[in-house]
Protein backbone atom coordinates (compact mmCIF):
# COMPACT_ATOMS: atom_id res chain seq x y z
CA UNK A 1 0.00 0.00 0.00
CA UNK A 2 1.21 3.53 -0.79
CA UNK A 3 1.79 5.96 1.96
CA UNK A 4 -0.53 8.36 2.49
CA UNK A 5 1.07 12.07 1.77
CA UNK A 6 -1.88 14.16 2.25
CA UNK A 7 -2.52 17.76 2.80
CA UNK A 8 -0.09 19.82 3.50
CA UNK A 9 -0.95 23.04 5.21
CA UNK A 10 1.43 26.11 6.27
CA UNK A 11 -1.02 27.20 9.08
CA UNK A 12 -1.62 23.58 10.47
CA UNK A 13 -5.01 23.58 8.00
CA UNK A 14 -6.83 20.26 8.60
CA UNK A 15 -7.36 16.83 8.01
CA UNK A 16 -5.68 13.60 8.30
CA UNK A 17 -6.09 14.22 12.48
CA UNK A 18 -4.52 17.82 11.69
CA UNK A 19 -5.99 20.97 13.87
CA UNK A 20 -7.95 23.24 11.71
CA UNK A 21 -6.87 27.05 12.37
CA UNK A 22 -8.95 29.28 14.56
CA UNK A 23 -9.85 31.23 11.62
CA UNK A 24 -11.39 28.02 9.88
CA UNK A 25 -14.86 28.74 8.82
CA UNK A 26 -16.92 25.23 8.59
CA UNK A 27 -20.10 26.91 7.94
CA UNK A 28 -18.83 27.32 4.18
CA UNK A 29 -19.00 30.58 2.29
CA UNK A 30 -16.44 31.92 0.28
CA UNK A 31 -13.73 30.34 2.12
CA UNK A 32 -11.62 29.85 -1.00
CA UNK A 33 -7.90 28.78 -0.08
CA UNK A 34 -4.76 28.60 -2.90
CA UNK A 35 -3.52 25.04 -3.36
CA UNK A 36 -1.05 23.00 -5.79
CA UNK A 37 -1.60 19.52 -6.40
CA UNK A 38 1.61 17.07 -8.21
CA UNK A 39 0.09 13.75 -8.76
CA UNK A 40 2.12 10.74 -10.85
CA UNK A 41 0.30 8.62 -13.31
CA UNK A 42 1.68 5.21 -14.75
CA UNK A 43 3.74 5.82 -17.95
CA UNK A 44 2.47 2.87 -20.08
CA UNK A 45 -1.46 4.74 -19.63
CA UNK A 46 -3.14 5.59 -22.91
CA UNK A 47 -3.44 9.31 -23.64
CA UNK A 48 -7.33 9.63 -23.20
CA UNK A 49 -7.19 7.57 -20.42
CA UNK A 50 -4.50 10.14 -18.62
CA UNK A 51 -6.62 13.09 -19.92
CA UNK A 52 -9.53 11.96 -18.07
CA UNK A 53 -7.59 11.43 -15.00
CA UNK A 54 -6.64 14.86 -15.25
CA UNK A 55 -10.39 16.10 -15.77
CA UNK A 56 -11.69 14.32 -13.21
CA UNK A 57 -8.89 16.76 -10.97
CA UNK A 58 -10.79 19.68 -13.13
CA UNK A 59 -14.24 18.54 -12.99
CA UNK A 60 -13.98 17.89 -9.61
CA UNK A 61 -12.17 21.33 -8.27
CA UNK A 62 -15.51 23.18 -10.40
CA UNK A 63 -18.34 21.35 -9.32
CA UNK A 64 -16.78 21.51 -5.56
CA UNK A 65 -16.94 25.66 -6.04
CA UNK A 66 -13.17 25.95 -6.77
CA UNK A 67 -11.82 28.08 -9.69
CA UNK A 68 -9.10 25.75 -11.57
CA UNK A 69 -6.08 28.39 -12.42
CA UNK A 70 -3.40 26.12 -14.52
CA UNK A 71 -3.26 22.11 -14.78
CA UNK A 72 0.27 21.24 -16.48
CA UNK A 73 1.25 18.36 -17.71
CA UNK A 74 5.68 18.12 -16.87
CA UNK A 75 5.60 14.76 -18.82
CA UNK A 76 8.00 11.34 -18.01
CA UNK A 77 10.21 11.81 -15.85
CA UNK A 78 12.44 9.34 -13.90
CA UNK A 79 11.60 8.11 -10.07
CA UNK A 80 13.75 8.44 -7.69
CA UNK A 81 13.05 5.14 -6.34
CA UNK A 82 10.40 2.62 -8.02
CA UNK A 83 6.63 2.72 -7.13
CA UNK A 84 4.85 -0.30 -8.26
CA UNK A 85 7.27 -1.65 -10.14
CA UNK A 86 7.40 1.87 -12.47
CA UNK A 87 10.97 3.73 -12.64
CA UNK A 88 9.30 6.46 -14.46
CA UNK A 89 5.61 7.88 -14.37
CA UNK A 90 4.02 11.19 -16.25
CA UNK A 91 3.89 14.47 -13.85
CA UNK A 92 1.01 16.56 -13.53
CA UNK A 93 0.83 19.93 -11.47
CA UNK A 94 -2.11 21.64 -11.10
CA UNK A 95 -2.65 25.07 -9.07
CA UNK A 96 -6.45 25.75 -7.76
CA UNK A 97 -8.50 27.95 -5.16
CA UNK A 98 -11.03 25.78 -3.20
CA UNK A 99 -12.30 25.37 0.46
CA UNK A 100 -10.51 23.02 2.67
CA UNK A 101 -12.98 20.74 3.27
CA UNK A 102 -13.40 20.17 -0.54
CA UNK A 103 -9.68 19.81 -0.70
CA UNK A 104 -9.77 16.87 1.84
CA UNK A 105 -12.50 15.21 -0.31
CA UNK A 106 -9.65 15.44 -3.56
CA UNK A 107 -6.91 14.09 -1.67
CA UNK A 108 -9.56 10.82 -0.83
CA UNK A 109 -10.58 10.77 -4.27
CA UNK A 110 -6.70 11.01 -5.49
CA UNK A 111 -5.76 8.21 -2.91
CA UNK A 112 -8.61 5.78 -3.75
CA UNK A 113 -8.16 6.58 -7.70
CA UNK A 114 -5.78 3.64 -9.07
CA UNK A 115 -4.55 5.22 -11.78
CA UNK A 116 -2.71 7.41 -9.51
CA UNK A 117 0.99 6.69 -8.28
CA UNK A 118 1.44 9.31 -6.27
CA UNK A 119 -0.05 13.05 -5.18
CA UNK A 120 0.47 15.31 -3.12
CA UNK A 121 -1.96 18.37 -2.17
CA UNK A 122 -0.50 21.67 -1.09
CA UNK A 123 -1.99 24.35 0.45
CA UNK A 124 0.00 27.99 -0.34
CA UNK A 125 -1.66 30.29 1.53
CA UNK A 126 0.22 31.07 4.58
Amino acid sequence: MAPNLGVLCPRGCFGLGRIPPADFNTEGGDNLREYEVMFILPPELEEDVATSATERVRTYVTTAGGEVHSLDVWGRRRLAYPIERHNEGVYHLAKFALEPEHAIELDRNLRLNEQVLRHLIVCLDS
